[in-house]
């Protein structure tokens, strides 16, 4: 087994009940510390799920080629700019890499992430978020080993909420980095995806 032991700081007004995974007495210093969080060693269950997320992958994009074709044209047609945006977002162990989508909004507009009908969506772009369709190519992130099928929801660097770091507001928030992010997972089965450029502009993620 791998054990980490983690110590942090207590937050203000936050009751030390709310540790992860587990809770001990706080210390005299005024730190708590988290219990040693494990990490199975079962290299040959992690090898077998590498393995079913690059032929899933290679599969799904063999198949949706025809798709990403068509995509790729109505989104010359529909406005000026790139097919695909990256977008610098964390994965396993912290590394970063490019998440790549489908260019949603116009080349001429602000980098920052934009939410529910903001204007600066093209009009094909409006309709490829809102269905997700725009996650698609997500999937050669996945092939090439930056993501996984099934994980967390990939976060930018430093993501705020409520112009705090997640990292400081969440105890235990580096587990997360133990996994690839996923193209799937318990954050999106419930509608809950993070605003993917929240951590641009500091404002709260409409989703979290």
């Amino acid at each position: 087994m791998t054990e980490r032991t983690i110590v942090q700081r207590t937050v203000p007004g936050r009751a030390s009940s709310a540790t992860l995974p587990g809770k001990q007495p706080r210390t005299g210093d005024g730190n708590f510390r988290l219990n040693p969080a494990r990490l199975p060693n079962v290299p040959v269950q992690f090898a077998i799920k590498r393995i079913i997320d690059a032929v899933s992958a290679f599969v799904g994009l063999l198949i949706l080629t025809p798709v990403f074709l068509f995509i790729a044209v109505l989104i010359k047609l529909d406005s000026k700019g790139p097919v695909f945006s990256r977008q610098l977002h964390l994965g396993l162990n912290g590394a970063p890499f490019e998440l790549l989508t489908f260019r949603c909004i116009r080349t001429d507009s602000s980098p920052h992430q934009p939410n529910g009908n903001d204007p600066r969506f093209t009009r094909l772009g409006s309709l490829l978020n809102g269905s997700n369709i725009d996650m698609l190519p997500r999937l050669w992130n996945v092939l090439v080993g930056d993501m996984s099928l099934v994980g967390p929801d990939p976060h930018v660097p430093d993501m705020l909420a409520a112009r705090r770091s997640y990292s400081d507001l969440v105890q235990g928030y580096e587990y997360r980095h133990w996994m690839r992010p996923g193209l799937t997972g318990l954050a999106q089965s419930r509608d809950l995806r993070v605003a993917s450029g929240a951590s641009l502009d500091g404002d709260p993620p409409d989703r979290l």
